[in-house]
């Protein structure tokens, strides 16, 4: 890939990464309830996520995706689904004090913090149709495709993990001082609970 085109891919990828959406809210919620450091697992399940929306475009997978109606609103519907299940669940969640299991939070089994990353990337078929859109504008079909695919991939998942780790999970941390008492946790839950109810809404109204 020519210098000036990755320059142009890298700078996309960055406005791409700091769009808030799904995967900000879910690294912000995970910074909160489980800290800076351990944050990293949900975000390598959301990159994970991508690897396998790049390769379904790269097969040409996406295109049947996006030219079926009924598999884009199958997947659509089932990752708005997951993402409002998600937001309810943290809405009602009771403020807890408790330092024990306050504790056993903080210590998610790093596998399902990166399960949940995962879902929350993998069940969101537009990440499909745009990388559809996106792909093509940096590939050049005369030159290798694996090569191409391979600096493709590699540039938007490490600016991905960059912007959601040392921002989106970062700018958590300012608000951890909510969570010493009851009325804090209350407003952070509710608060995330709205934003991932709100994000499931918009993806299965947009069109």
């Amino acid at each position: 890939m020519q210098p000036s085109l990755w320059l142009a891919l890298a700078g996309a990828g960055v406005l791409i990464s700091f769009t808030p959406g799904a995967g900000a809210i879910n690294t912000m919620s995970n910074s909160l309830n489980s800290g800076f450091r351990r944050s990293i697992w949900g975000i390598l399940g959301q990159q994970a996520a991508l690897v396998v929306h790049i390769l379904i475009v790269a097969l040409g997978v996406g295109v049947l995706v996006a030219s079926s109606p009924l598999a884009f609103n199958v997947i659509r519907y089932a990752g708005a689904a997951y993402l409002v299940y998600l937001g309810i669940r943290q809405f009602l969640h009771k403020p807890d004090l408790d330092q024990e299991k306050a504790a056993a939070l903080r210590n998610e089994p790093a596998f399902s913090m990166f399960r949940r990353g995962l879902w929350v990337n993998l069940l969101n078929p537009k990440a499909v149709v745009f990388f559809l859109a996106f792909m093509p504008q940096f590939i050049r079909p005369e030159q290798p495709l694996l090569p191409q695919y391979a600096v493709l991939s590699a540039t938007v998942i490490v600016i991905d993990i960059l912007v959601m780790w040392f921002f989106f999970a970062a700018a958590a941390r300012s608000f951890q001082r909510f969570t010493h008492d009851a009325r804090g946790q209350k407003v952070l839950n509710r608060t995330f609970g709205v934003l991932f109810v709100g994000v499931g809404v918009l993806l299965a109204s947009i069109h």
